[in-house]
């Protein structure tokens, strides 16, 4: 088991530290242990466990003490970490937990560092059944990778090419101790389900099953790299002319299984979550159809893509915000503006717009869009509204623009600058 860990650490990338993950059970101990035994013999990078408080469970306080006492044991330093993972109605306690989980280990993580989790061959195998059985197509029939970014480090698997049984005999050998997690009986979760009704069946049938599941789920991965560079070829031949968009006309020169998987690209890349096979139909059959004053959106959680003229934007939901909001700026300081996820820097308005704040009598006003306004503009006056058509900006940005009023007069528009406009 040891000689088998060794190697897999070695392909690791270098960091500045390894976390490991522990729960506290039988996998998890295994994987400290087995790393401070190789500690002995071996430069490694320092360190250090870190253990998730869920409180779901009323045994929690007491995982967390034997986490404490096994690190302490070993003299490896731990940290515990107390998160609320309780689901709200209709949804996975699995799902909503294990967010919680990495979130927080995200957040703790100092950049470089790499988060070492005990998963094994027999959850690689799970991994996949799970998949399939949800439609899952190459992306999530390569189940777990051994390395992945994670948070600003790395997540890795050390322990993906060790069968279960080998865990639990060098547990056994070397007499440690571990919790377990009641909640992994119960068969009302799909992975309990699975592992306590149906891959014994399979596994008595088949005897390697795990390894046969492990090699497909590798050649998934194998697979979904070819997709992933031929996306990456695709996205550069469709660029919009914005960076960061996509060209509708050039996507619509795409077969459909390009299109989809350049689109899955595009996301992945943007850090967006995927859409489900329906709700992307659906995104292409309104952004390549709509004529191009349109202005579709399709939307799903955590995401959404809006189409103007020929270019797709992706991102994050955008916050809605009061129209009538109305902030006053003396601007000797930035001013934030959370809710727009903008800060106005004084040193713009000097630069740019050729306003000196130390010459203002009084704060400025800012505001947002209402209609109507005009902007003195390169020594004429003109409608914001046709400017803001001239320069191309969203509809849905020109509404979020801060305009910066002294008195009534609107004398700057955040996001418009006049020296950078043809």
């Amino acid at each position: 088991m040891l000689d088998s860990l060794a190697a897999a650490l070695e392909r690791l990338p270098p960091a500045p530290r390894w976390l490991i993950g522990l729960s506290g059970g039988l996998d998890s101990h295994v994987l400290l242990h087995g790393l401070h035994v190789l500690s002995g013999g071996r430069t490694l990078p320092p360190l250090a466990a870190v253990h998730v408080h869920h409180g779901l469970s009323p045994h929690a306080d007491r995982w967390q003490t034997h986490c404490e006492s096994l690190c302490r044991d070993l003299s490896i330093p731990l940290r515990v970490l107390v998160v609320d993972a309780r689901p709200a109605t209709g949804e996975s306690p699995e799902a909503v937990a294990r967010a919680a989980r990495y979130r927080a280990i995200a957040d703790a993580m100092e950049p470089g560092a790499i988060l070492l989790t005990a998963h094994h061959r027999r959850d690689q195998a799970e991994t996949l059944l799970l998949q399939l059985l949800r439609g899952a197509g190459p992306a999530g029939l390569a189940a777990m990778p051994r390395l992945k970014p994670f948070g600003p480090g790395w997540q890795a698997r050390p322990l993906l090419d060790l069968d279960r049984d080998t865990l639990a005999d060098h547990a056994r050998k070397a007499a440690l101790t571990w919790v377990e997690d009641d909640s992994n009986a119960d068969p009302r979760f799909d992975r309990n389900l699975l592992r306590q009704s149906v891959m014994p069946r399979l596994r008595a049938r088949w005897p390697s099953l795990d390894a046969t599941l492990s090699r497909a789920a590798l050649l998934q991965a194998e697979a979904q790299d070819l997709l992933a560079e031929r996306a990456r070829e695709d996205l550069e031949q469709v660029r919009g002319r914005v960076p960061g968009t996509l060209s509708v006309a050039g996507l619509a020169g795409l077969r459909r299984p390009r299109l989809r998987n350049a689109l899955r690209g595009w996301l992945q890349d943007k850090g967006l979550p995927m859409p489900g096979r329906a709700r992307l139909e659906s995104l292409i059959e309104q952004m390549l159809k709509a004529g191009s004053d349109a202005g579709p959106r399709v939307a799903w959680e955590g995401a959404e893509v809006r189409r103007y003229r020929d270019d797709l934007y992706a991102m994050r939901p955008l916050v809605p915000v009061d129209a009538g909001r109305v902030w006053q700026w003396t601007p000797t300081a930035p001013l934030r503006l959370p809710e727009l996820g903008i800060t106005l820097d004084p040193a713009i308005l000097r630069s740019h717009w050729a306003l000196d704040p130390s010459t203002l009598t009084a704060p400025l006003t800012v505001r947002l869009r209402r209609g109507g306004e005009v902007i003195r503009w390169r020594g004429q006056t003109r409608s914001l509204k046709k400017l803001l058509q001239e320069a191309g900006i969203p509809p849905w940005e020109r509404d979020r623009l801060p305009l910066i009023h002294v008195d009534e007069q609107l004398v700057a528009v955040w996001g418009m600058l006049p020296g950078s406009q043809d």
